[in-house]
């Protein structure tokens, strides 16, 4: 199964991520297909870029996107032109 998942990326205690599409299987922080965006949390207010035609590309094509890369997805509008089961 193909997930849509955040991969920690930045120093200790500055912490940024990098939203990737990759296998459930592996590791967060190994092997990804492809990378979607980015999420900086310790922005204020917290900064997110998500590739709008990539994201689609994926959710049409079966991905299950994380919890948290789920909000992201709504906040940037794309969970609304998806038109999946959810």
């Amino acid at each position: 199964m193909v997930k849509i998942r955040l991969k920690r990326i930045g120093s200790k205690r500055n912490a940024s991520y990098r939203i990737i599409v990759s296998d459930s299987k592996r590791a967060p922080q190994g092997y990804f297909v492809e990378e979607l965006g980015f999420f900086d949390p310790t922005t204020e207010p917290e900064t997110y870029n998500i590739d709008e035609e990539k994201a689609l590309k994926w959710l049409n094509n079966g991905a299950k996107p994380s919890d948290t890369v789920k909000t992201l997805l709504k906040k940037s509008g794309v969970m609304a032109k998806y038109h999946g089961n959810e």
